[in-house]
């Protein structure tokens, strides 16, 4: 199968490139940076792309934690951008389109249970908004309860935070605090949240690239969420540590996180409310799509390769 992907200099773009193509499949990378990819933006504006099959368009702002892009910026890239890929999928011969969004399109937090795909949207801040805008300019121009002539297929993907050797983020810094032999903190937070390692990742778009289930929105997660305090264990684990894990009053901390946000240091807010939300996203509406019981990838083994990486690294 021919497949054009967009943002395939990204962390994501260039494992799933590497593992399609070692399924045999024929890839074509699309990319803003110059000589990351045979193909730019500039070559879909000159109506030069290749024809192919299906289009993963993963090329986007990510989210921001420094909170020094403007707001236009993630309109700019993440919605129009995606109106202008999604035009040229369906004048091309291609099948599939699949956009990859956000959970944070979906809720920004996540309350009580888990996250489902029929949650109404209430993104905060631009770049989920602008996610969502896109979102719904997809809807807007495909019936996604009746596929278009000619059998294609539309797939909006929520993922949640993505996980794997080459990942920066999150667990980056985590990882960075724990491995210098640092108490944990915040042990004071019981939260649950959901990941999404990278082979489950291409190991459910090889499936829907194969199966094509209907068009629709589909979380994407591992099967078992972890609660920040089972992420510090087990990169203790893996460097053969035995965990520290501190209850600070969590009273305390948030006061702190508050100055760091006013002082510009990388423990504020926003980080405290990522490494301690609740986030738990239902993975059950794609795996039902696809006749899947469980991933390839246990969440606890898909955390270990990450730190496994970054101790390499």
């Amino acid at each position: 199968m021919k497949i054009l992907i967009t943002g395939i200099g990204g962390f994501v773009g260039k494992n799933i490139s590497v593992a399609f193509k070692k399924n045999g499949h024929e890839i074509f990378g699309l990319s803003a940076q110059p000589g990351s990819a045979e193909f730019s933006w500039a070559d879909l504006k000159a109506g030069t792309l290749p024809a192919v099959d299906a289009v993963i368009h993963l090329a986007g702002k990510a989210h921001d934690l420094k909170n020094r892009a403007g707001a236009q910026v993630y309109f700019d890239v993440n919605t129009e951008l995606t109106k202008k890929i999604f035009a040229w999928f369906l004048k091309s011969p291609a099948k599939h389109f699949y956009f990859f969004s956000s959970v944070k399109a979906a809720a920004d937090f996540v309350s009580g249970g888990a996250l489902t795909e029929d949650v109404v949207p209430a993104p905060v801040g631009p770049y989920g908004e602008s996610k969502i805008a896109a979102e719904s300019f997809l809807r807007e121009n495909f019936d996604f309860e009746k596929d278009e002539s000619g059998g294609k297929r539309v797939y909006i993907i929520r993922p949640c935070m993505i996980h794997g050797p080459g990942n920066k983020g999150n667990l980056n810094l985590l990882y960075a605090v724990v491995r210098r032999g640092l108490p944990w903190p915040l042990g004071a937070f019981d939260n649950r949240r959901s990941f999404l390692a990278i082979e489950n990742l291409e190991f459910i778009l090889a499936q829907m690239l194969e199966k094509s289930p209907p068009s629709g929105i589909y979380n994407v997660a591992d099967d078992e969420p972890l609660s920040t305090n089972d992420l510090v264990r087990t990169i203790c684990s893996v460097h053969g540590k035995t965990a520290r894990v501190v209850c600070v009053p969590a009273g305390f901390l948030r006061l702190a996180a508050s100055a760091g946000t006013l002082l510009h240091l990388p423990f504020n807010k926003d980080r405290l409310n990522k490494l301690t939300e609740n986030y738990v996203v239902s993975n059950a509406k794609i795996k039902r799509a696809l006749g899947v019981e469980k991933l390839p990838v246990p969440v606890r083994d898909g955390i270990a390769a990450t730190i496994k990486y970054f101790s390499e690294k």
